[in-house]
């Protein structure tokens, strides 16, 4: 028979009674489990649902049948494979708001609610892997890493610890980051997902959320007990999601050269004693959508004057409202859960990292750009603005702070041509270049 959809419930109502949350507190057991399951709706204490964006195969996978809904994990053999925390910054409310520090710890923190019953879900994955990557073989092959047979294999693999997150907001704590008032920030919530969470304005009981946004996946070489001890050697880059180039190679902009330089860096680390993490979000285009992005291409290869430096930010503003909402400063969080207090090699460029970083007290002895050999053609472009906008660079980057730079530095142009046979080339190399030089070869778009 049918059966009642309830759509939202209420604070105050009778029934609800959500399992205590004492965010920031000093033990686990003194702040309460994340109970974000449909197993027990009166004592769950969040919004939202286990792995974010994924809940929806999940209800994909209830509706065919595939999944009995009232299954419950069995979790006695997948606890973390290192031990990580607990740290001092776990017990402040304000220096860890977007991840449950004890997402990894469940059996450990919780054990008195798991007793009882409760279906507490882990939000933390800790594991261990064998990491190859052709630009480390390549390395070992001209001499640039050593195989150790401790950190990197003579095959080239490396060996790396991981976790993967997902995200848990304290909702207080998110909208003090950004000045506002939680009731402001959960008006937003509420608007832009399209009316998605009703329970952000009707149950301010609930401090929160799982937002159905991408986590991150935090790298690891070398010990990962070590990375609080600023006596120790720590290397570190946070890297924003870019699929184009970080898994195909794209070559508009430096993710992957500047991802397989930091990894490199992290096993050198590794291999003199040291730590190298490499936390990678997921936050494609900037935190904008890939396909935000492509349109961004788009507009850059098209627009009067070709792909230039100076136009580089101005058309993804053009497209999206706004250059960038990665909001580095909740990204942080991540290293304070990791125990970081002191990187004393920070493998990024980036102001917005940095400064997002040294604000919460972790301090950067040395940053580190990608060197320019490694910049490929088509994202000259890129870094010449990024450079000219502040970002960190060395003597090698000093003619991208000339402002000339910025309208003589081009990438390749696009045509108005669509057909595969006239165009595909545009976006291969054959046509236009970069570097200042915007001759371009329109023969090459004619063979047949």
């Amino acid at each position: 028979g049918a059966s009642a959809t309830q759509l939202t419930t209420h604070d105050g109502a009778f029934g609800p009674a959500p399992a205590r949350m004492n965010w920031g507190a000093a033990k686990p057991e003194l702040r309460g489990p994340v109970v974000a399951t449909g197993r027990h709706p009166n004592q769950r204490n969040a919004i939202g649902a286990h792995s974010g964006g994924y809940s929806i195969y999940r209800a994909l996978a209830v509706v065919s049948q595939s999944l009995d809904e009232a299954y419950t994990p069995k979790l006695g053999m997948t606890t973390p494979v290192a031990r990580i925390g607990p740290f001092p910054r776990w017990a402040d409310p304000g220096a860890i708001v977007t991840i449950d520090p004890y997402g990894h710890a469940i059996s450990e923190g919780f054990a008195p609610w798991l007793e009882r019953g409760y279906d507490v879900r882990p939000t933390i994955a800790v594991t261990k892997a064998h990491i190859e990557l052709p630009e480390c073989k390549e390395a070992l092959r001209v001499g640039r890493l050593v195989a150790d047979g401790a950190v990197l294999s003579p095959e080239g693999q490396s060996f790396v610890t991981k976790a993967a997150i997902e995200p848990v907001w304290f909702l207080p704590g998110v909208a003090q980051r950004f000045g506002v008032s939680e009731q402001q920030l959960r008006e937003a919530l509420f608007k832009e997902t399209n009316s998605m969470y009703p329970e952000l304005l009707t149950r301010n009981d609930l401090k929160l959320f799982l937002p159905p946004i991408g986590g991150m996946t935090v790298y690891i070489w070398g010990d990962p007990e070590k990375i609080p001890d600023e006596s120790v050697e720590l290397t570190v880059r946070v890297h924003d999601e870019c699929n184009g180039s970080d898994v195909f190679g794209s070559d508009i902009c430096t993710c992957r050269p500047y991802l397989t330089h930091a990894i490199e860096e992290c096993i050198r680390t590794a291999q003199r004693g040291g730590t190298g993490v490499v936390v990678y979000f997921r936050k494609e285009g900037r935190a904008l959508g890939e396909v935000t992005k492509y349109l961004v291409y788009n507009m850059r290869k098209r627009q009067e004057g070709g792909d230039r430096a100076s136009e580089y930010f101005n058309c993804t503003r053009e497209v999206a409202g706004v250059t960038d909402t990665r909001f580095q400063v909740l990204m942080p969080d991540v290293l304070h859960w990791l125990g970081v207090t002191k990187i004393h090699r920070f493998i990024s460029m980036s102001d917005m990292k940095h400064d997002a970083i040294v604000a919460t007290g972790i301090k950067i002895v040395e940053r580190v750009e990608i060197p320019p050999e490694m910049v490929p053609k088509d994202a000259q472009v890129e870094i010449t603005a990024k450079v000219f906008a502040g970002y960190h660079s060395g003597k090698a980057y000093e003619s991208a702070k000339d402002k000339a730079a910025l309208d003589t530095v081009k990438g390749r142009e696009y045509s108005s041509a669509t057909a595969y046979r006239q165009s595909v080339t545009e976006g291969g190399g054959a046509a236009g270049t970069a570097q200042g030089v915007s001759k371009r070869p329109a023969m090459a778009l004619k063979r047949t």
